[in-house]
């Protein structure tokens, strides 16, 4: 090691040993510079004022954080959302974006560069990190651009919400997959269309982001504004652990769990049911649209389909009719008889499902996309929809 590397390291050593409360030796010894011949004069060692030396005894002030966000879904290093590129070692860069701190920062260029999807391929291992939502540059971040095209303005943090719980596609994507197509005629050229996953922005915008495909003629709610303190993420999920408190919530909602939080005196499901959580009508209503995806798919397109929510995509043939996905070669057959009817109610479906807090983040809009989704599909089923008893 050179004499200035040397010099340096020692200068560090101080650093620490002066932030741990520890004593200088106070003789100064001299270390010449190999690059300008000069002297400085540098502590040798320091040590502590008291022994011995612990390093839990060090105070470290954010350490509660560190420890939530560490048993949080944005730190397990071990979960799907973070290992699904090991087999190819890099993130492909429009996923970085979001699973990984590094891809984030590059997309709203918080790295020094101009922002946009990152140029290469992320290297895996990567978290939502602290610099994620810590970045002082963070808060020139004005606006987030939804899927639908939505330029929705954003302070502070809620850009790394918005970012990255928005969904990959909207209810516009759907209408140009489908556009001219004869509605109950399978298409090859269609496949499923998926909203991606944990599209907590996207439900809470409503109508008013698009994430939806929402039939010509009929209003959606917009953006759940919940009560009026209630306006941010952080409003209810603690930013580290991502939990919500219950606590907050009995000020208004008289319940034992989130789960059973009313909101709504009528029953959506046919049940009649208003004792329990809104929550519970939105599953029961999902129950009924996925029965009528699947019998349409028998019935209408022609070829059964099966749903196997582990497995992309999602959707699969099942021509023999015994429940399980048929396979080609050793490979699932995904479903291929598509027509735009079955698209847009299985896309209303997914989206629907794939946020487990819709019936908090936007219960309205939830049950809209369900009913219409329903409504529609029943038609060439002959269902009848008032019958169902079950409520836009």
């Amino acid at each position: 090691m050179s004499a200035k590397k040397l010099c340096s390291a020692k200068i560090f050593i101080l650093a620490i040993g002066l932030a741990l409360g520890w004593t200088a030796m106070p003789q100064p010894v001299s270390a010449q510079s190999s690059d300008s011949g000069t002297e400085e004069a540098v502590t040798p060692f320091v040590l502590p004022k008291v022994g011995p030396f612990h390093p839990e005894d060090i105070e470290i002030k954010n350490s509660k954080a560190i420890t939530d966000w560490y048993r949080s879904a944005h730190a397990d290093a071990a979960s799907e959302a973070f290992r699904h590129w090991d087999a190819d070692e890099e993130i492909r860069p429009v996923c970085a974006v979001c699973h990984s701190g590094e891809g984030f920062r590059a997309f709203h260029g918080l790295d020094g560069n101009a922002p946009g999807i990152p140029a290469e391929p992320v290297s895996v291992g990567g978290v939502v990190d602290c610099g994620t939502c810590h970045n002082a540059g963070l808060s020139e971040v004005k606006e987030v651009t939804f899927p639908s095209g939505l330029r929705h303005p954003v302070e502070g943090v809620e850009a790394a919400c918005m970012t990255c719980h928005q969904g990959r596609t909207a209810g516009v994507t759907v209408e140009e997959a489908i556009a001219g197509k004869p509605e109950d005629t399978a298409d090859p050229d269609l496949r499923f269309i998926n909203p991606h996953y944990a599209t907590a922005a996207a439900s809470w915008l409503g109508g008013y982001g698009g994430s939806g495909y929402q039939y010509p003629g009929k209003d959606y709610s917009g953006r759940f504004f919940h009560a009026r303190p209630v306006s941010t993420c952080n409003s209810c999920h603690e930013p580290h652990t991502l939990e919500v408190s219950l606590e907050p919530c009995q000020t208004c909602h008289q319940t034992d769990s989130l789960q059973a939080i009313r909101i709504a005196r009528q029953s959506y499901d046919g049940s009649g049911d208003v004792a329990k959580g809104i929550r519970s009508d939105i599953e029961a209503n999902t129950v009924t649209l996925m029965e009528l995806v699947r019998r349409y798919a028998d019935e209408v397109a022609q070829t059964p389909m099966v749903y196997d929510g582990g497995m992309y995509p999602y959707f699969f043939a099942d021509a023999n009719r015994d429940g399980r996905t048929d396979e080609a070669d050793g490979k699932p057959v995904a479903y291929a008889s598509w027509t735009p009817r079955l698209l847009r109610a299985a896309y209303n479906w997914k989206l629907v499902t794939a946020d487990g807090g819709a019936f908090a983040h936007n219960p309205y809009y939830a049950l809209e996309l369900l009913y219409d989704s329903i409504a529609d599909i029943a038609g060439p089923l002959g269902v009848d929809v008032p019958g169902l008893k079950i409520l836009r």
